[in-house]
């Protein structure tokens, strides 16, 4: 009864205490696509994702509810990072909804613009100033959101020492006037909803190797997922205490939010209250737990020796990588190797998927005679609106000059294709995850590459298939399913259905491996498909940001070599970064991974056309 009471008057307390506009609240994933296209037309860095922000502390006068309830100390406030723009997951400030969602417009523009190079207040005066001038028509709108904001934060006369001068320059600097010489921080006032804060990333070498075993994912997979934004700092654990002495003092008693040696076992069960634990942390401290050396030994045992691994096709060749922090390539940085399964069984599909692979197979059939558009001709059945185009321009930039017979003109014929396609498959640990109740979501991509290839078979066009893994940059595998010089035959199929998950995803690697073998081909249309499950991660610094702008660069790479890169993806979060390396047009999201065996090849024939 006394637990009962208490929450509830915890509870009650606290619901009263709030200064929040409930029936004018905004959510972030109900507007979020519009301030990424908000936050990239301003400039932003394309790569950047949106994430919910976590609370932050903040000062600034609490009333005597706050007081009472213990609340008012942090704020869902914005932060900038390297790779993420954390945004407050609800945005309930103003008492208008129009106010609240113009507040997640300006944010979008403010962290565009925003650069950590002087104080917290300097750098958001710039932003703010330059925001305003690049986007003037907001002008209106951001007046109307700091009227409203300086009405909150009241009159600065009213608060004493340090509290009152640091708001006197808050709102000095709000208004456009000088902030003096008094150096603020977020945490010193109230929450400055137009302003952004600048967040820091854990060092790489302080982030734990995720591992590399089955069992070890497949726990992962049963951890909360959360998905906040949360500030770190990186602490060593020194035990340097005399074990024979065991000293006690009570006012010494830590709170439990302060960081506590102990290193617990690994095989503890998960705390529920793992989550609002974190949401009630101002930081969260990450040490090294003492197993970096045995991390380190169990990811090279994890590589097979030579006898049991699959067979090395030639030596291997040396391929470069983008790194987007200085803009410049890294020559020869990455070690490409081909294997090939040793001893692949026969591969012996179920009935139904046997199937459903000669029903593509009649359909694509018919691909080799349907007549197909012949685009720049001098007469036909429409107008090529892109030829027009270019026709147009070459007459206006030619004084004048016509043409009596301009091909302009779209004519159905049939005629021979020239295609080659080569299909990339990700083979790497996140595959061995259960996609339905009875199968994984390597076993969809082994029957979606066996029906690919039965499918294409039937076309004549010439098509390779490829799988890829890594483990670092010095071992890349490109698993060899099918090349482009062996028909489809058992050989080819028993590789296929010898596949099998291990190790990460070096994606522009791949590619870059993939846009060398299709640059060979003669044929004046070069297909490279990617179907995979997720980003590009390895275990050194191909994470986050670097390995998406090393893929989007590697895709660009295979632009400029004339070939047409398209992705066929089951992962749901795809429209995160798919967007930004394929473009909107550029990849398919497969909601439901038992999808995946008809609209691979679905898509390869609509790209076909």
């Amino acid at each position: 009864m006394e637990e009962t009471i208490g929450l509830w008057w915890h509870q009650a307390v606290t619901r009263l205490s709030q200064q929040n506009h409930l029936q004018a609240q905004v959510r972030l994933q109900d507007v979020q696509k519009t301030i990424g296209i908000m936050f990239r037309a301003a400039g932003g860095p394309a790569a950047l994702t949106l994430a919910p922000s976590a609370e932050q502390p903040v000062g600034g006068k609490r009333g005597w509810l706050q007081v009472i309830a213990g609340s008012g100390r942090r704020a869902n406030i914005a932060v900038l990072e390297p790779e993420v723009l954390a945004l407050p997951e609800t945005l309930a400030v103003f008492d208008s909804l129009e106010l609240n969602r113009d507040l997640y417009l300006w944010l979008a523009i403010q962290g565009a613009f925003f650069e950590h190079n002087e104080s917290w207040v300097a750098d958001n005066c710039a932003a703010t100033a330059e925001g305003l001038k690049q986007f003037p028509g907001f002008l209106p709108r951001y007046r109307r959101l700091l009227q409203a904001h300086l009405i909150q934060r009241g009159d600065p006369a009213l608060l004493n020492g340090r509290l009152g001068q640091a708001e006197r320059a808050i709102q000095s600097a709000l208004r456009g006037g000088a902030a003096g010489h008094t150096e603020v921080a977020p945490a010193e006032v109230a929450p400055a909803w137009l302003w952004v804060s600048a967040g820091a990333n854990l060092p790489a070498a302080q982030q734990r190797v995720a591992p590399s075993n089955g069992d070890a994912a497949q726990k992962h997979d049963k951890i909360t997922r959360d998905s906040k934004r949360r500030r770190t700092q990186s602490v060593t654990e020194n035990d340097n205490r005399n074990p024979f002495i065991l000293p006690f003092r009570a006012e010494a008693i830590m709170s439990w939010s302060e960081l506590v040696h102990v290193n617990r076992s690994t095989d503890d069960e998960e705390d529920g209250n793992a989550v609002a634990a974190a949401n009630d942390m101002d930081k969260l401290s990450v040490a090294p737990d003492g197993e970096s050396l045995a991390s380190r030994v169990k990811f090279d045992l994890d590589l097979p020796s030579a006898s049991a691994d699959d067979r090395p096709l030639g030596p291997g060749i040396r391929l470069p990588e983008w790194n987007y922090r200085s803009g410049a390539m890294r020559p020869q940085y990455c070690a490409v190797q081909a294997m090939e399964c040793r001893d692949a069984p026969a591969y012996v599909p179920a009935a139904s998927l046997r199937l459903t692979a000669k029903r593509l197979r009649r359909r694509l059939e018919v691909l080799r005679d349907v007549p197909r558009a012949q685009h720049g001709q001098s007469s036909g059945d429409a107008i090529d609106i892109d030829a027009w185009i270019r026709f147009t321009t070459d007459v206006t930039g030619h004084g004048g000059m016509r043409s009596e017979s301009p091909a302009v003109y779209t004519r159905q014929a049939k005629c021979e294709r020239s295609l080659a396609t080569l299909l990339l498959a990700d083979l790497s640990l996140s595959t061995d995850a259960y996609a339905t109740d009875t199968q994984r979501v390597i076993d969809i991509i082994r029957d979606a590459l066996f029906v690919f290839g039965e499918a294409l078979s039937a076309t004549g066009d010439p098509f390779a298939i490829w799988g890829f893994s890594s483990v670092r940059r010095h071992h890349v595998r490109l698993q060899h399913l099918k090349d482009f010089s062996e028909p489809w035959a058992d050989a080819a199929r028993a590789r296929v259905g010898a596949i099998k998950p291990g190790f990460y995803t070096r994606m522009g690697a791949a590619i870059r491996h993939a846009t060398l073998q299709l640059s060979e081909r003669p044929e004046r249309r070069r297909l490279l498909m990617l179907l995979t499950d997720g980003k590009p991660n390895d275990l050194d610094e191909y994470e986050g940001r670097y390995g998406i702008e090393d893929t989007r660069h590697a895709i660009h790479e295979a632009h400029l070599a004339g070939l047409s890169p398209f992705c066929v993806t089951i992962d749901e979060s795809a429209h995160d970064y798919l967007p930004y390396l394929f473009g909107r047009e550029g990849y398919a999201l497969v909601r439901h991974p038992h999808d995946l065996v008809n609209r691979l090849t679905q898509a390869w024939a609509q790209l076909a056309r």
